[in-house]
């Protein structure tokens, strides 16, 4: 795969063209000196466990990765912290309403978007939600229901950080 950089070919300060490669964190504009460093966008994942031992889990209804197992969860907005973002996302993919999240690691990821890679940093949060009996499909979501964690199996899940994110859950859980 291509260096991120590679895909910004212009100065966002001055619109230059003469924007050329500063080191591998960054591109410099030989015209007006303006430095950019490619940091990745953070993102949320929700993992939400019932009283009958079950992980919520979504079905993709978009692209990348359309049709395949996933968590509730996506970017987070400006101005949001990790919390906030985790329960936004669980709101808008399943009318779930989470009361607590609790922070356990993260994973980076490159996440494809409209075949633009967009590497992030995956925040994976343990959610407690207030009720799921309003639980619906929305959003990015085609489909959330709940799977007994003994099934889970990470190779059914389309996104490579969310594999190894479940892996890791799974060991610790």
């Amino acid at each position: 795969m291509e260096h991120p950089l590679s895909q910004f070919k212009y100065c966002p300060e001055c619109g230059s063209e003469h924007f050329n490669i500063n080191n591998e964190k960054s591109k410099r504009c030989a015209d007006c000196g303006f430095v950019y460093y490619f940091n990745p966008s953070s993102a949320t994942v929700a993992l939400i466990v019932n009283e009958k031992n079950e992980l919520l889990v979504c079905r993709r209804a978009k692209d990348p990765a359309k049709g395949t197992l996933d968590l509730p969860g996506g970017f987070i907005d400006m101005g949001e912290t990790g919390e906030e973002g985790v329960a936004r996302e669980v709101m808008e993919e399943t009318g779930l309403v989470v009361k607590e999240a609790v922070y356990q690691f993260t994973l980076p990821n490159i996440y494809i978007y409209s075949g633009f890679p967009v590497h992030t940093l995956d925040m994976f949060y343990l959610c407690k939600v207030e009720n799921t009996d309003h639980l619906s499909a929305m959003d990015d979501a085609a489909d959330a229901f709940f799977m007994p964690v003994s099934e889970i199996d990470p190779d059914q899940f389309g996104l490579g950080s969310i594999r190894k994110g479940l892996v890791k859950f799974l060991t610790t859980f």
